[in-house]
């Protein structure tokens, strides 16, 4: 088994890799290991990524690998993995279903079963299958022991002693059904949402665009829902969201934007909206893209009783001074290693197959 100092020691180094694609530029930097190597190689992936998903921009790509830049640093993986105080057992099989909503989405589940320990099968979304074999390859070559360890497959799964799979609450079922007698984590779909109180500023509005937009709103952490007091006023939201006007001018986007609006008032529905959002009163969490739903309330401690009601398909909770577990405006697309999905500790579940 590869010791734990070097699994950690072979992420900070993809860490540092990582570090040169950033949203304000690609620089090839000295010192990389092995860089002569792989850095070429995946800007090609990069292109390839665009050129097959054109939800995955450019900006997308880059803003996802600069935040694994920036949370791959020997420091916050040491943290990550001494957060669970539990014993190393044997060596176990780990089959990962990934979804393919936002770039490297599977990520945070591949670095766990590694520095777990654990090898890992991974069955990717065909809507996201460039980028991760291409660090995994560099991984192996920073840490050879890695060799063997990791496995990408587009067959049937076959031959693992856990599961860590994501995707819609349909598949959800089919996954808890196939896969009732192995350990596993089975995600579903969630949202995020907003709670808004009449006293944010235009700082939050600006901020909370980046929650809504980022990654065009395809992300579960992406805030698809707005809780507003009674006789909410949206203009300050709306001056808020100017900030990211130039959405529009992506063509896949535009699409859904046109298509939703024309079902909208073919349909009477009451919306708001700017020439690149909408905003329509529902009661439900999911929105279709360039839409954002929302909801009155009467009072912030019943609405505090109904998120808590319905916490199984809420993934973030953006607030300023509303509950304890909620996240400030602009920072849902920043998450932390030990900010698991759906609230379930990954290395904890992984420590006890």
């Amino acid at each position: 088994m590869i010791s734990i100092q070097n699994r950690i020691a072979a992420f900070a180094k993809l860490g540092a890799f990582l570090g040169q694609f950033s949203v304000n530029g690609i620089k090839k930097s000295k010192n990389i290991e092995h860089n002569e190597l792989f850095f070429d190689g995946f800007l090609h992936q990069l292109k390839i990524a665009q050129e097959k998903n054109s939800w995955f921009t450019k900006e997308n790509i880059l803003f996802a690998l600069e935040s694994w830049s920036k949370a791959l640093t020997q420091k916050n993986i040491t943290d990550f993995i001494e957060s669970v105080k539990t014993p190393q057992k044997d060596t176990k099989k780990v089959a990962i279903i990934m979804a393919g909503n936002i770039p490297l989405v599977g990520f945070h589940d591949f670095l766990s079963v590694l520095l777990s320990g654990h090898h890992v099968l991974v069955k990717q979304s065909s809507n996201d299958k460039y980028l991760l074999p291409f660090l995994a390859k560099y991984l192996e070559y920073v840490e050879e022991s890695f060799k063997g360890t990791i496995t990408f497959t587009t067959e049937k799964l076959e031959n693992f002693d856990a599961v860590i799979a994501t995707g819609s609450n349909n598949t959800a079922r089919y996954f808890e059904y196939y896969f009732k007698n192995k350990p596993s984590i089975i995600r579903k779909s969630r949202n995020s949402v907003a709670v808004l109180t009449g006293n944010e500023t235009e700082e939050d509005f600006i901020n909370l665009s980046d929650d809504i937009f980022q990654y065009f709103g395809l992300g579960c952490r992406s805030v698809s829902k707005l809780y507003v007091p009674k006789n909410y006023n949206f203009d300050a939201f709306f001056n808020g969201m100017y900030s990211k006007k130039e959405m529009i001018n992506n063509a896949k986007y535009a699409n859904n934007y046109d298509y939703n609006k024309a079902v909208y008032l073919m349909s009477l529905f009451d919306l708001l909206e700017n020439g690149f959002l909408m905003i329509k009163e529902d009661k439900s969490y999911a929105s279709p893209i360039a839409t954002v739903f929302y909801e009155y309330y009467d009072h912030l401690d019943d609405l505090k009783l109904k998120i808590e009601q319905d916490k199984e398909k809420i993934q973030c909770v953006v607030a300023k001074g509303f509950v304890e577990n909620e996240i400030a405006f602009g920072q849902t697309q920043h998450p932390k290693l030990n900010d698991y999905a759906d609230g379930i500790n990954t290395l904890e579940f992984l420590s006890e197959i």
